[in-house]
């Protein structure tokens, strides 16, 4: 009898496994670009042109071009600090190890022993109120990589209160991605979209606000009835852990209060920043940056611990973020081998991009729309980011739209759902990676559970489609 069990493969190794495919794509497929109006945002199929002449992409590559050996370097050296692939990684490594000194002062875990002491008669509604919160937070602002560091912040949390690591994913990155998906205001997506739709910005937010209640429900149930479920598991496999932990003698001093309250004042300082003033990337890693230096400074002040403590603690808590930081990198360069996300330069993607588009347009116009839905979340898999994949995507299709008597709105809410909501399952979300990362999950386990439940949400974002399709949703 062989027991041997299926694994699925780390998500370096799918990832090593897509960039093969899109090498090999680059030989077989004829690159292609749109010629662009440099006085219009619209793009149309006509447009679209081979290039034959372009070089094939070299395995060993030299002289600064791209090629398969040198997928994870490109990636790594890629964009600039306001996103993929430099950004990001600077974002994950700076704020794992500001979080790194957090842990290590011991703050955290006393502030969870007190917290769970305190909230133990309303512990149903700490949940509810967290999915909540983070769900406002993806719609209002289009929280995302914070997730990482809510992640790192929640998980022993969850753990005291008898919940797994899928359960600090769901209420904190699903969360978001669910906000994001259905926003109606997020200055990072819709606003972008909306520009190039050359529709008003942050027009039709009713309706998305009715999308965004919905399906805010839809996985807050799911998120209860998963954590109910795996509660009980753990309660009956650990039921002396638990009882043991209850009795800790762990107490909440003076240093842990004025590092806690400098972390809560921390938070807040990053949601104004945002709110009011349009931070990003590399204004959010330096304030975490410091406020991991000013739990750091307390610490030193009432001796809870040494500078080169916390330095060293700052360092673990980089390193242990290191792996998500390298997917980064190796998605990012699976772009670069299909030759960028620029519409007006030779790429293979462009060619997909094209013949993805121009099979849309031979259906009928209510499943053109559904099909523009279908795009974006394959497309999605390739350009995770939701500036990105409008400012790739939105020309051509909201001009396609008007050919196919889609209106815009309906084009741009077919972009949404389609970018947000597989962004919890696909390997290349950045954001994914690093909060899987951070509480240990790996992505094949992940992907085994959410499936079913990405599913879910597509088949519910299919009928809002086919709702906005029907009343003319403008």
């Amino acid at each position: 009898m062989n027991d041997k069990k299926f694994t699925m493969p780390d998500a370096s190794i799918i990832l090593l496994c897509v960039a093969c495919l899109a090498y090999l794509a680059s030989l077989l497929i004829t690159p292609g670009q749109f010629v662009m109006d440099p006085n219009s945002h619209n793009v149309s199929l006509s447009q679209y042109q081979t290039v034959e002449a372009v070089e094939t992409t070299p395995f060993f590559a030299q002289s600064g071009q791209i090629g398969l050996a040198n997928v994870l370097f490109e990636g790594l050296v890629s964009g600039d600090k306001y996103g993929a692939s430099i950004g990001v990684m600077a974002f994950i490594l700076i704020t794992g190890g500001a979080f790194g000194i957090i842990m290590q002062t011991g703050a955290i875990n006393n502030g969870i022993m007190a917290l769970i002491t305190r909230t133990q008669k309303v512990a149903w509604l700490f949940l509810p109120l967290l999915f909540t919160l983070f769900s406002l937070g993806g719609a209002v602002f289009g929280m995302g990589e914070e997730s990482i560091a809510f992640c790192i912040v929640l998980l022993p949390i969850m753990k005291q209160l008898g919940y797994d690591a899928k359960v600090t994913v769901l209420t904190t990155y699903v969360a978001t991605q669910i906000g994001f998906a259905t926003s109606w205001m997020n200055p990072f997506s819709i606003a972008i979209a909306q520009s190039i739709a050359e529709i008003p910005v942050f027009s039709g937010a009713s309706f998305r606000m009715l999308a965004w209640l919905v399906f805010t429900l839809v996985g807050l149930a799911f998120t209860l009835h998963y954590a109910r479920s795996s509660r009980r598991q753990i309660s009956t496999t650990q039921h002396s852990t638990s009882t043991s932990t209850s009795t800790s003698t762990s107490k909440l001093d003076y240093a842990d209060s004025l590092i806690l309250i400098t972390f809560l004042l921390g938070i807040v300082w990053i949601v104004w920043g945002v709110m009011a003033r349009q931070y990003y990337i590399p204004e959010l890693a330096a304030q975490f940056f410091c406020i991991g230096i000013a739990s750091a400074i307390i610490a030193l002040i009432f001796k809870k611990q040494t500078a080169n403590q916390s330095a060293e603690a700052f360092k673990r808590g980089a390193q242990e973020l290191l792996p998500a930081a390298l997917l980064v990198a190796l998605a990012k360069g699976v772009v670069l081998l299909l030759g960028g996300s620029d519409l007006a330069s030779p790429s293979t993607l462009n060619t997909l991009l094209y013949h993805s588009a121009s099979s849309i347009a031979q259906v009928p116009n209510w499943v053109a729309a559904w099909g523009m839905l279908v795009f974006q979340s394959i497309f999605n898999f390739f350009v995770s980011s939701g500036s990105g994949q409008a400012a790739i995507t939105m020309p051509l299709m909201a001009p396609l739209g008007d050919l196919l008597n889609v209106s815009r709105q309906t084009v741009v809410l077919a972009f949404q759902f389609g970018d947000g909501f597989t962004n919890i399952l696909i390997p290349t979300s950045a954001s994914l990676i690093g909060c899987l990362g951070v509480v240990k999950l790996d992505w094949g386990e992940w992907a085994a559970f959410i499936w079913r439940f990405t599913l879910t949400l597509f088949a519910l974002a299919s009928g809002f489609i086919f709702l906005a399709y029907f009343i003319n949703y403008q």
